[in-house]
């Protein structure tokens, strides 16, 4: 009975702890989308190349966000700094 009660604890402390752990990246998730969303604009993209990193970057902001969705805030990071990567590279014609 008393070895049930030790084990339960810890497995409880252990989820608990792992959900706190989530919220580690997510205002830092949340910063990079909206900064990459507000740096994307079709209007300054040149030529054909840049089309096409403004595809690849509306693709990773997609992704980012599917990311924020389900509190995968690494991969969110990773996409809006990606996606700002390829913003630039749009505006450049790149």
């Amino acid at each position: 009975m008393c070895k049930s009660i030790f084990l339960s604890l810890i497995v409880l402390t252990t989820l608990i702890t792992g959900c706190a752990g989530k919220q580690t990246y997510r205002a830092s998730c949340a910063s990079e989308m909206d900064s990459a969303w507000r740096e994307l604009d079709v209007a300054n993209v040149k030529g054909f190349s840049g089309s096409v990193s403004y595809s690849k970057a509306v693709g990773l902001i997609s992704l980012g966000r599917t990311m924020q969705t389900v509190e995968n805030f690494d991969n969110c990071i990773k996409h809006a700094r990606d996606a700002r990567y390829y913003i630039s590279q749009s505006l450049q014609g790149q």
